[in-house]
């Protein structure tokens, strides 16, 4: 049996962590579902802008939109909006058959607007509008301005998805955030079965110490605090709080593991992949991770629900001068920035290959 499918029937889910009109046109996502256990869809506007850049598959589609004067935000908007409802409807009977636990496509929220709580509220409503679908997350980012939108829009039952979440107390604020709006709904009568998931990212911690660390210690900070937040995790859904809430009908906010592929010299490409099982999560992974998977028959060794040895792991990376606190709030940070900046970078080259095909017509 292939690794991605123990890994299925372990009960861990697998997400593309990109897409492209060409993998959705010439078939490869539906057979990446149908063969590789794929069951849903997380895209990153970094691939997207590479996608734009080295492909005429959007030529066409973007020609067309400039003749509707479509420009900016709204134009890329659009050319999103196109492939993940393609990919909406490929993952559309994984959404039925599992009663929408699985099945989903995650759309980006313009990072430009995520200073600011009602900008937030009011993008992730006028998109949730326009997709026209049950299978749709609309990010969120896990930060003091975007909390309190998670919370809203769960309350009116908007699919969300939480994200820029690095630590164990970054995904209790999310996970308070998903609670409270789910409380909410239950205690106005409505019903409480709002979908949502936390996208932690691991390998940044890592990235973050390298070289400022005894070697001991080497590639072992990510999975610790992985190990601390999936123990976190486990023990809000044995908590009295949340049965109470599955008892009203709701269901959980799964862990997704995000960009767990190791793109380090000296360091197996499936490192995390396989630091990072674990039942009821999701792991989001590259094409070439995932055809890596899918040519494995091993699976790690599951994550324990206590967090296992993590703590004496975290206490040696503090006693090496590493505060774990602060340097998960300047990864918040830091990504939150790069964000931005790719962001500003695939709007400029929406608007550099708009001026070329509009001149070439």
């Amino acid at each position: 049996m292939k690794a991605t499918q123990k890994l299925c029937t372990l009960g861990q889910s697998l997400w593309l962590d990109h897409i492209t009109r060409d993998l959705l046109n010439s078939g490869t996502f539906k057979r990446y579902i149908e063969e590789m256990s794929v069951t849903g869809l997380t895209l990153r506007p970094s691939h997207f802008n590479s996608s734009i850049k080295g492909s005429s598959a959007y030529d066409t589609a973007i020609l067309k939109k400039l003749k509707e004067d479509k420009l900016g935000e709204e134009l890329i908007y659009e050319l999103i909006l196109e492939d993940l409802s393609h990919a909406a409807d490929l993952l559309r009977p994984i959404y039925d058959q599992t009663d929408g636990v699985d099945g989903w496509v995650s759309l980006e929220l313009s990072p430009i607007l995520t200073d600011n709580t009602e900008c937030i509220l009011a993008a992730v409503k006028d998109l949730h509008t326009r997709v026209r679908r049950p299978n749709f997350f609309i990010k969120i980012p896990g930060t003091n301005e975007g909390l309190p939108a998670v919370e809203e829009a769960i309350y009116e039952g908007i699919p969300i998805n939480v994200t820029l979440l690095f630590s164990r107390e970054h995904y209790l604020a999310a996970a308070e955030a998903f609670l409270r709006g789910i409380e909410r709904r239950i205690a106005d009568g409505l019903r409480p079965n709002v979908g949502s998931v936390a996208s932690m990212s691991v390998r940044h911690w890592d990235d973050a110490v390298r070289g400022r660390v005894p070697d001991a210690l080497r590639n072992k900070l990510g999975v610790a605090v992985a190990r601390r937040t999936y123990k976190a995790c486990c023990d809000l859904f044995n908590s009295l709080r949340w049965q109470r809430a599955c008892n009203a009908g709701a269901r959980p906010q799964r862990l997704l593991w995000a960009g767990a592929e190791t793109p380090v010299r000296g360091i197996p490409d499936d490192f995390y992949i396989k630091n990072l099982t674990a039942p009821s999560t999701i792991i989001s992974l590259s094409e070439c991770a995932l055809n890596a998977l899918a040519d494995d028959d091993e699976i790690g060794a599951v994550l324990p629900a206590d967090g296992g040895s993590c703590e004496s792991v975290l206490d040696s990376f503090e006693a090496a001068g590493i505060d774990i606190d602060t340097l998960g709030a300047e990864l918040q940070d830091r990504e939150a920035a790069s964000d931005v900046t790719i962001w500003i970078e695939l709007m400029s080259e929406v608007a550099s290959k708009s001026t070329t095909l509009w001149q070439l017509q």
